[in-house]
Protein backbone atom coordinates (compact mmCIF):
# COMPACT_ATOMS: atom_id res chain seq x y z
CA UNK A 1 0.00 0.00 0.00
CA UNK A 2 1.27 3.44 -0.95
CA UNK A 3 0.29 6.72 0.68
CA UNK A 4 -0.89 7.78 4.11
CA UNK A 5 -3.48 5.39 5.58
CA UNK A 6 -7.02 6.75 5.30
CA UNK A 7 -8.49 3.68 7.00
CA UNK A 8 -6.49 1.85 9.65
CA UNK A 9 -7.30 -1.08 11.94
CA UNK A 10 -4.96 -2.66 14.50
CA UNK A 11 -5.81 -5.81 16.43
CA UNK A 12 -9.57 -5.30 16.13
CA UNK A 13 -11.79 -7.90 17.81
CA UNK A 14 -15.54 -8.38 17.62
CA UNK A 15 -17.90 -11.16 18.64
CA UNK A 16 -21.63 -11.74 18.90
CA UNK A 17 -23.29 -13.78 21.66
CA UNK A 18 -19.95 -15.16 22.74
CA UNK A 19 -18.99 -16.19 19.19
CA UNK A 20 -15.84 -14.47 17.88
CA UNK A 21 -16.14 -13.01 14.38
CA UNK A 22 -13.05 -10.80 14.23
CA UNK A 23 -10.12 -12.07 16.26
CA UNK A 24 -7.12 -9.94 15.28
CA UNK A 25 -7.99 -7.76 12.32
CA UNK A 26 -5.27 -5.39 11.13
CA UNK A 27 -4.97 -3.61 7.79
CA UNK A 28 -4.66 -0.17 6.18
CA UNK A 29 -6.28 1.44 3.15
CA UNK A 30 -4.71 4.48 1.50
CA UNK A 31 -6.79 7.47 0.45
CA UNK A 32 -7.99 6.94 -3.10
CA UNK A 33 -7.61 3.14 -3.16
CA UNK A 34 -10.29 0.71 -4.27
CA UNK A 35 -9.92 -2.34 -2.05
CA UNK A 36 -11.84 -5.61 -2.26
CA UNK A 37 -12.63 -7.73 0.79
CA UNK A 38 -12.63 -11.43 -0.05
CA UNK A 39 -13.41 -14.33 2.25
CA UNK A 40 -15.75 -17.23 3.00
CA UNK A 41 -19.04 -16.95 4.88
CA UNK A 42 -18.53 -15.73 8.42
CA UNK A 43 -15.08 -14.28 7.79
CA UNK A 44 -16.19 -10.86 9.02
CA UNK A 45 -16.42 -8.74 5.87
CA UNK A 46 -19.81 -7.18 6.61
CA UNK A 47 -18.98 -6.84 10.31
CA UNK A 48 -15.86 -4.88 9.34
CA UNK A 49 -17.89 -2.43 7.26
CA UNK A 50 -20.34 -1.93 10.14
CA UNK A 51 -17.43 -1.25 12.49
CA UNK A 52 -15.81 1.24 10.13
CA UNK A 53 -19.08 3.11 9.73
CA UNK A 54 -19.60 3.32 13.49
CA UNK A 55 -22.80 1.27 13.48
CA UNK A 56 -21.33 -1.20 15.98
CA UNK A 57 -18.33 -0.94 18.32
CA UNK A 58 -15.38 -3.35 18.52
CA UNK A 59 -14.66 -5.43 21.61
CA UNK A 60 -10.99 -4.50 21.36
CA UNK A 61 -8.31 -2.95 19.18
CA UNK A 62 -8.03 0.39 17.43
CA UNK A 63 -9.57 1.73 14.23
CA UNK A 64 -9.78 5.04 12.41
CA UNK A 65 -11.38 6.45 9.26
CA UNK A 66 -9.95 9.72 7.99
CA UNK A 67 -8.25 10.22 11.34
CA UNK A 68 -11.48 9.77 13.33
CA UNK A 69 -12.39 6.87 15.62
CA UNK A 70 -15.89 5.59 14.69
CA UNK A 71 -16.50 4.70 18.35
CA UNK A 72 -16.24 8.30 19.49
CA UNK A 73 -16.75 10.28 16.28
CA UNK A 74 -19.41 8.14 14.61
CA UNK A 75 -21.40 11.06 13.25
CA UNK A 76 -18.29 12.64 11.74
CA UNK A 77 -17.29 9.34 10.14
CA UNK A 78 -20.78 8.78 8.75
CA UNK A 79 -20.84 12.28 7.24
CA UNK A 80 -17.75 11.42 5.20
CA UNK A 81 -18.99 7.91 4.32
CA UNK A 82 -21.41 6.48 1.80
CA UNK A 83 -22.76 3.02 2.56
CA UNK A 84 -24.59 0.47 0.43
CA UNK A 85 -25.63 -2.76 2.12
CA UNK A 86 -27.97 -5.58 1.06
CA UNK A 87 -30.76 -3.56 2.68
CA UNK A 88 -30.53 -0.09 1.15
CA UNK A 89 -33.05 1.43 3.60
CA UNK A 90 -35.32 2.87 0.90
CA UNK A 91 -38.97 3.75 1.43
CA UNK A 92 -41.16 1.69 -0.94
CA UNK A 93 -44.24 3.97 -0.68
CA UNK A 94 -42.23 6.96 -1.91
CA UNK A 95 -41.01 7.63 -5.44
CA UNK A 96 -37.37 7.32 -6.41
CA UNK A 97 -37.01 11.09 -6.59
CA UNK A 98 -38.78 11.59 -3.25
CA UNK A 99 -36.48 9.02 -1.62
CA UNK A 100 -33.36 10.80 -2.81
CA UNK A 101 -34.77 14.21 -1.87
CA UNK A 102 -35.63 12.94 1.62
CA UNK A 103 -32.11 11.62 2.21
CA UNK A 104 -30.56 14.72 0.63
CA UNK A 105 -32.41 16.82 3.22
CA UNK A 106 -31.37 14.41 5.95
CA UNK A 107 -27.71 14.60 4.93
CA UNK A 108 -27.86 18.39 4.57
CA UNK A 109 -27.06 18.30 0.85
CA UNK A 110 -27.21 21.86 -0.47
CA UNK A 111 -27.45 20.96 -4.16
CA UNK A 112 -31.05 21.16 -5.39
CA UNK A 113 -30.27 19.26 -8.60
CA UNK A 114 -28.27 16.46 -6.98
CA UNK A 115 -31.12 13.86 -6.80
CA UNK A 116 -32.00 14.28 -10.48
CA UNK A 117 -28.32 14.23 -11.44
CA UNK A 118 -27.88 10.84 -9.77
CA UNK A 119 -31.17 9.44 -11.11
CA UNK A 120 -29.89 10.20 -14.62
CA UNK A 121 -26.41 8.85 -13.80
CA UNK A 122 -27.85 5.49 -12.80
CA UNK A 123 -30.41 5.19 -15.59
CA UNK A 124 -33.43 5.86 -13.36
CA UNK A 125 -34.65 9.18 -14.77
CA UNK A 126 -37.64 7.57 -16.50
CA UNK A 127 -38.66 5.83 -13.23
CA UNK A 128 -38.03 8.84 -10.98
CA UNK A 129 -41.75 9.39 -10.26
CA UNK A 130 -42.63 5.74 -9.73
CA UNK A 131 -42.95 4.31 -6.23
CA UNK A 132 -39.84 2.38 -5.23
CA UNK A 133 -42.05 -0.57 -4.26
CA UNK A 134 -42.61 -1.13 -7.99
CA UNK A 135 -38.90 -1.14 -8.80
CA UNK A 136 -37.03 -4.30 -9.77
CA UNK A 137 -34.23 -5.58 -7.53
CA UNK A 138 -31.65 -4.08 -9.86
CA UNK A 139 -33.35 -0.69 -9.91
CA UNK A 140 -33.47 -0.63 -6.10
CA UNK A 141 -29.78 -1.49 -5.99
CA UNK A 142 -28.94 1.38 -8.32
CA UNK A 143 -31.11 3.77 -6.33
CA UNK A 144 -29.37 2.60 -3.15
CA UNK A 145 -26.01 3.46 -4.67
CA UNK A 146 -27.33 6.87 -5.74
CA UNK A 147 -28.49 7.41 -2.15
CA UNK A 148 -24.99 6.53 -0.88
CA UNK A 149 -23.50 9.12 -3.24
CA UNK A 150 -25.83 12.03 -2.44
CA UNK A 151 -23.45 13.87 -0.11
CA UNK A 152 -20.32 13.23 -2.20
CA UNK A 153 -18.63 11.03 0.42
CA UNK A 154 -14.88 10.69 0.80
CA UNK A 155 -15.19 6.93 1.25
CA UNK A 156 -17.69 4.38 -0.04
CA UNK A 157 -18.42 1.12 1.80
CA UNK A 158 -20.17 -1.25 -0.61
CA UNK A 159 -21.54 -4.63 0.47
CA UNK A 160 -22.45 -6.76 -2.57
CA UNK A 161 -23.14 -3.67 -4.74
CA UNK A 162 -24.03 -5.63 -7.90
CA UNK A 163 -26.28 -8.35 -6.47
CA UNK A 164 -29.51 -8.50 -8.45
CA UNK A 165 -28.22 -6.48 -11.37
CA UNK A 166 -28.35 -7.61 -14.99
CA UNK A 167 -25.12 -7.44 -17.04
CA UNK A 168 -25.85 -3.88 -18.20
CA UNK A 169 -26.51 -2.80 -14.62
CA UNK A 170 -23.33 -4.45 -13.37
CA UNK A 171 -21.29 -2.74 -16.06
CA UNK A 172 -22.88 0.63 -15.23
CA UNK A 173 -22.18 0.34 -11.49
CA UNK A 174 -18.60 -0.85 -11.89
CA UNK A 175 -17.91 1.88 -14.44
CA UNK A 176 -19.35 4.50 -12.09
CA UNK A 177 -17.28 3.28 -9.13
CA UNK A 178 -14.06 3.43 -11.15
CA UNK A 179 -14.92 6.81 -12.70
CA UNK A 180 -15.83 8.25 -9.30
CA UNK A 181 -12.53 7.04 -7.89
CA UNK A 182 -10.52 8.50 -10.77
CA UNK A 183 -12.43 11.80 -10.90
CA UNK A 184 -12.84 12.57 -7.20
CA UNK A 185 -10.25 10.34 -5.53
CA UNK A 186 -12.98 8.57 -3.55
CA UNK A 187 -11.72 5.70 -1.40
CA UNK A 188 -13.80 2.55 -1.97
CA UNK A 189 -14.09 -0.64 0.09
CA UNK A 190 -16.08 -3.42 -1.59
CA UNK A 191 -17.26 -6.74 -0.15
CA UNK A 192 -18.34 -9.23 -2.79
CA UNK A 193 -18.23 -12.91 -3.61
CA UNK A 194 -18.31 -12.08 -7.34
CA UNK A 195 -14.57 -12.24 -7.83
CA UNK A 196 -14.55 -11.49 -11.55
CA UNK A 197 -16.21 -8.15 -10.83
CA UNK A 198 -13.77 -7.30 -8.03
CA UNK A 199 -10.91 -8.08 -10.39
CA UNK A 200 -12.18 -5.48 -12.85
CA UNK A 201 -12.45 -2.57 -10.42
CA UNK A 202 -10.14 -3.11 -7.41
CA UNK A 203 -6.56 -1.93 -6.97
CA UNK A 204 -5.83 -4.29 -4.09
CA UNK A 205 -7.39 -7.25 -2.30
CA UNK A 206 -7.67 -8.31 1.36
CA UNK A 207 -8.38 -11.97 2.13
CA UNK A 208 -10.19 -12.53 5.44
CA UNK A 209 -10.33 -15.86 7.22
CA UNK A 210 -10.81 -16.71 10.87
CA UNK A 211 -11.43 -13.09 11.76
CA UNK A 212 -8.15 -11.73 10.43
CA UNK A 213 -6.38 -10.81 7.20
CA UNK A 214 -4.47 -13.85 5.94
CA UNK A 215 -3.22 -12.29 2.68
CA UNK A 216 -3.30 -8.97 0.87
CA UNK A 217 -1.84 -7.29 -2.17
CA UNK A 218 -2.36 -6.28 -5.77
CA UNK A 219 -3.21 -8.90 -8.36
CA UNK A 220 0.39 -8.89 -9.60
CA UNK A 221 1.81 -9.22 -6.06
CA UNK A 222 -0.51 -12.09 -5.18
CA UNK A 223 0.23 -13.93 -8.39
CA UNK A 224 3.99 -13.54 -7.91
CA UNK A 225 3.78 -14.95 -4.37
CA UNK A 226 1.41 -17.83 -4.99
CA UNK A 227 2.21 -18.73 -8.60
CA UNK A 228 5.92 -17.94 -9.05
CA UNK A 229 6.14 -19.92 -12.29
CA UNK A 230 4.63 -18.74 -15.57
CA UNK A 231 2.71 -20.97 -17.97
CA UNK A 232 3.00 -19.88 -21.58
CA UNK A 233 0.56 -21.32 -24.09
CA UNK A 234 2.09 -21.41 -27.56
CA UNK A 235 0.51 -22.18 -30.91
CA UNK A 236 3.24 -24.01 -32.78
CA UNK A 237 3.91 -26.96 -35.06
CA UNK A 238 6.70 -28.25 -32.78
CA UNK A 239 6.77 -32.02 -32.66
CA UNK A 240 6.85 -32.43 -28.88
CA UNK A 241 8.34 -35.64 -27.58
CA UNK A 242 7.76 -36.34 -23.91
CA UNK A 243 6.85 -33.83 -21.20
CA UNK A 244 9.87 -31.53 -21.48
CA UNK A 245 11.42 -29.18 -23.99
CA UNK A 246 15.01 -28.06 -23.35
CA UNK A 247 14.57 -28.60 -19.62
CA UNK A 248 11.22 -26.78 -19.52
CA UNK A 249 8.04 -28.61 -18.55
CA UNK A 250 5.79 -28.91 -21.60
CA UNK A 251 2.31 -30.29 -22.10
CA UNK A 252 0.23 -30.53 -25.25
CA UNK A 253 -3.11 -28.84 -24.47
CA UNK A 254 -4.78 -29.07 -27.85
CA UNK A 255 -4.12 -29.46 -31.56
CA UNK A 256 -1.08 -27.33 -32.32
CA UNK A 257 -0.98 -25.86 -28.78
CA UNK A 258 1.63 -26.53 -26.09
CA UNK A 259 1.77 -25.15 -22.55
CA UNK A 260 5.31 -24.45 -21.32
CA UNK A 261 5.96 -23.80 -17.61
CA UNK A 262 8.94 -21.51 -17.02
CA UNK A 263 10.39 -20.23 -13.72
CA UNK A 264 9.51 -16.58 -14.44
CA UNK A 265 8.78 -13.97 -17.10
CA UNK A 266 12.48 -13.46 -17.75
CA UNK A 267 12.71 -17.01 -19.15
CA UNK A 268 10.10 -16.40 -21.85
CA UNK A 269 12.28 -14.66 -24.51
CA UNK A 270 14.86 -17.47 -24.54
CA UNK A 271 12.15 -20.12 -24.78
CA UNK A 272 10.55 -18.37 -27.76
CA UNK A 273 13.92 -17.87 -29.49
CA UNK A 274 14.64 -21.58 -29.14
CA UNK A 275 11.20 -22.53 -30.42
CA UNK A 276 11.46 -20.20 -33.41
CA UNK A 277 14.70 -21.91 -34.47
CA UNK A 278 13.04 -25.32 -34.55
CA UNK A 279 9.41 -24.75 -35.49
CA UNK A 280 6.85 -22.20 -36.59
CA UNK A 281 5.42 -20.11 -33.74
CA UNK A 282 2.01 -18.60 -34.53
CA UNK A 283 1.07 -17.12 -31.17
CA UNK A 284 2.14 -17.10 -27.53
CA UNK A 285 0.28 -15.90 -24.44
CA UNK A 286 0.79 -16.39 -20.71
CA UNK A 287 -1.96 -18.33 -18.96
CA UNK A 288 -3.41 -15.85 -16.50
CA UNK A 289 -4.26 -16.93 -12.98
CA UNK A 290 -7.55 -15.19 -12.23
CA UNK A 291 -8.70 -13.97 -8.84
CA UNK A 292 -10.84 -17.06 -8.29
CA UNK A 293 -7.81 -19.31 -8.74
CA UNK A 294 -5.88 -17.17 -6.27
CA UNK A 295 -8.80 -17.29 -3.83
CA UNK A 296 -8.84 -21.06 -3.68
CA UNK A 297 -5.06 -21.19 -3.45
CA UNK A 298 -4.98 -18.74 -0.54
CA UNK A 299 -7.99 -20.06 1.38
CA UNK A 300 -7.29 -23.71 0.79
CA UNK A 301 -10.56 -24.24 -1.04
CA UNK A 302 -12.95 -22.58 1.41
CA UNK A 303 -16.32 -21.88 -0.16
CA UNK A 304 -17.01 -18.24 -0.94
CA UNK A 305 -20.07 -16.28 0.06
Amino acid sequence: MNGTPFIELNGVQKGFDGRPVLTDLSFSVARGEIVGFIGPNGSGKTTTIRLLNGVIAPDGGDLAVGGFDPRHDGERVRRMSGVLTESAGLYPHMTGRANLQFFADLYGVDEPGRPDELLAEFGLADAADRKVGTYSTGMKKRLGLAKAMLHRPEVLFLDEPTNGLDPDGIRMVLHYIRRLNQRDGTTVVICSHLLQQLEIVCDRFLFLMGGRVVEQGTRAELEARHFPTVTLEVETDLALAGSEYRGVRAERVGPGRIAFTVPGREAIPQLLRSLAQEAAVYSAAPVRRDLETLYFKITGGAAGE
